[in-house]
């Protein structure tokens, strides 16, 4: 949509999205406040210029770059949750639009706008979670190609705290293959453009680095390192000058902020850190050492104005390679001639010397050619730029590697290969590539390859694995590990808790997908309580603890079988299997032996009974002299304490 094109305010896309007040717009596309209609929560919906949507290379990009960014699920990250293409104007006439995550604040752009320069801890701060979000977005395969502070924004997260929020991964991408060339345009925002993006349009997570680079550098000082009065002469800087240290302008910057930014601002890639990743784990080594504090993310709110602010600023898409002229300045997203940035190209003649006069002089017949020449070059542009430039992507499902490769590069496309495993496509041939065949893409454009790796197979991890290890190993051919308290086995040589085996056993084939369930060691096997029933409590006690137990009296109870002070049995029983170590409970017998009172008097043996804790019945039809002829129970006889002896007595 262009400045003077109809507002889409009001407008209901794809019979969902309805939407609201213009917040920002630029030569790329119009962001506008929406609401989804089905799900009733506030969206933004940005909506692409109407001659982007029309390009079928556009389109295929589009979709690719914006299911690309939807698995993206970061909280730096601007959520992407629809793309579509609304026909509702008609067919021939698509609105092409994402509906994103609306972030409720400004932009980085804004906070700089108000302050100027930023103080060290909020600039790192602010970095660290920039860098956080393009890790993100580099593990999954995405180079985000234009970070700059339009596409920073900040705003208030779940917790009300500030927020930074990394917005347009892809956009520059999939824009690239709409009326411009990878390999003459430059296609990006100058300010911030790494020297490799202007060269050759190669762009790798260490551009990324580089932009960011140029971020922090600006957050730092106040201003982006390279101006100038045209933005070709702001990349020509990129590529032939080194960045200066911002301390030169702002000489509070400590000295390792200003090592760090020259690092990652290096002309070769090589020099520079290899990723967000590795970037960010330096930021955080320097921040450690200066002692800067995590910042509040400020919750910057727009003036009022009476137009929406840029968000991506002017995109010119030159008709031709050649076109050449001023631009809007290093802030927009911009496409340029590339040859004009290059140091080695030929200086134009602006004398008007005997050269100049000669020309002028040229027969008719030279003029002739030169004007057919110019006609078959216009010619051969306007074939270049309606189809010359597309090529058809060849089929290549079911072909090897090696044949895939020369299909490809032959219909002048670029393979990038990587591999996984699958059910069915044999080892070593293609299973799908994207952009698929049939599809038409641009001359040198990357396919991506995928090659079947096969079945997966249970891996052989070594008995003493830690779980961690084991479950790397299972996922690195697509199965999925679990772990099943009932599956872990007794293990006398594997560590308790570290890895026995794998079920199914490695090195069988399975499925992509399945279940493999990680069996741990429960340590040694369990000792069983030796049985000690009858042994005397010290013999039963000392028993107990050579196998490993701790014992413990657990009281007392009648045994028939025990004497007392005796074992009557153990809890848990004899025979029985519990962890080493712990505690067994001992139940001594508290039986009493009857004493032998027969033949005694029976006045004595009632005495003896009596004293033994025994009640005695039958003593009481006794004479003056009386003597125990029978007792019951018989002596020797263990009984409970306080039973009663009964016993016959004469005369």
């Amino acid at each position: 949509m262009t400045r003077t094109e109809t507002s889409f305010t009001g407008a209901l896309l794809d019979r969902r999205y309805r939407v609201g007040d213009l917040l920002a717009r630029g030569g790329m596309s119009a962001v506008y406040r929406g609401v989804d209609t089905r799900l009733d929560r506030p969206v933004a919906v940005k909506i692409m210029d109407a001659r982007f949507a029309g390009d079928r290379s556009f389109v295929e990009r589009f979709e690719r770059e914006a299911r690309s960014a939807a698995r993206l699920h970061h909280p730096h990250v601007v959520a992407v949750h629809d793309q579509g293409f609304d026909t509702s104007a008609g067919p021939e006439n698509p609105t092409a639009f994402l509906v994103m995550e609306l972030v409720a604040g400004g932009t980085l752009r804004d906070l700089l706008d108000q302050r100027g320069r930023l103080d060290a801890g909020l600039a790192v701060t602010i970095t660290q979670q920039v860098l956080s979000a393009l890790t993100a977005a580099h593990a999954a395969g995405l180079v985000h190609r234009d970070v700059k502070p339009e596409n920073v924004l900040l705003g208030r997260g779940a917790d009300g705290d500030g927020v930074v929020k990394v917005a347009d991964f892809g956009l520059v991408r999939a824009a690239a293959g709409a009326g411009t060339t990878s390999t003459s345009v430059i296609l990006g925002t100058v300010g911030y453009l790494s020297p490799e993006q202007v060269t050759t349009g190669a762009a790798d997570p260490r551009s990324d680095v580089y932009s960011t680079g140029i971020l922090l550098y600006e957050m730092l000082t106040g201003q982006v390192p390279y101006q100038g009065d045209t933005a070709l002469s702001v990349a020509y800087r990129h590529v032939n000058d080194d960045v200066p240290p911002p301390s030169e302008q702002a000489p509070d910057v400590p000295p390792a902020l200003d090592q760090l930014v020259l690092r990652a601002t290096r002309r070769d890639p090589e020099a520079r850190p290899g990723g967000a990743e590795a970037f960010l784990a330096e930021l955080g080594r320097v921040a450690t050492e200066l002692e800067l504090r995590r910042s509040a993310i400020p919750v910057v709110t727009r003036p009022a104005t009476d137009s929406a602010p840029e968000t991506d600023s002017e995109l010119t898409v030159p008709a031709m390679p050649a076109v050449t002229g001023s631009v809007a300045g290093p802030r927009g997203t911009q496409a340029l001639p590339r040859h004009a940035t290059d140091p080695q190209a030929e200086p134009r003649d602006e004398t008007a010397g005997s050269g100049a006069v000669a020309r002028r002089r040229a027969p008719v017949a030279v003029l002739a050619l030169v004007a057919l020449l110019l006609l078959g070059g216009i010619g051969t542009g306007v074939w270049w730029f309606s189809s010359g430039r597309y090529v058809d992507v060849p089929p290549v499902d079911g072909l090897s590697r090696a044949e895939a490769e020369t299909t490809l590069r032959q219909a002048g496309l670029t393979p990038v290969v990587t591999e996984e495993r699958h059910n069915t496509t044999p080892s070593g041939t293609v299973i799908r590539s994207d952009p698929a065949g049939g599809s038409r893409a641009l001359q040198d454009d990357e396919v991506s390859v995928v090659i079947s790796l096969g079945k997966p197979v249970v891996p052989d991890v070594r008995a003493g694995a830690s779980v961690p290890e084991a479950e790397r190993a299972v996922r690195n051919v697509q199965l999925e590990p679990r772990l099943n308290p009932e599956a872990d086995e007794y293990s006398e040589s594997v560590p308790e808790g570290d890895v026995v085996t794998l079920r199914p056993k490695p090195g069988s084939q399975a499925n992509v997908g399945d279940a493999v369930t990680v069996v741990r060691s429960k340590g040694p096997p369990p000792t069983p309580v030796p049985d000690i029933a009858g042994q005397p409590r010290d013999q039963a006690f000392q028993a107990l603890r050579n196998a490993g137990f701790e014992p413990y009296e657990a009281g007392e109870e009648f045994s028939g079988n025990a004497p007392a002070g005796h074992v009557v049995r153990t809890e848990p029983e004899g025979g029985s299997t519990v962890e080493q170590g712990n505690r067994v409970g001992v139940i001594l017998s508290n039986a009493v032996e009857v004493p032998s009172v027969v033949g005694r008097r029976t006045e004595q043996a009632v005495s003896i009974l009596r004293e033994a804790g025994f009640e005695v019945s039958g003593d009481d039809s006794r004479g003056p002299i009386s003597f125990v002829v029978r007792q019951d129970p018989d002596r020797g006889s263990l009984v409970e304490p306080g039973s009663t002896v009964n016993l016959s007595v004469i005369p």
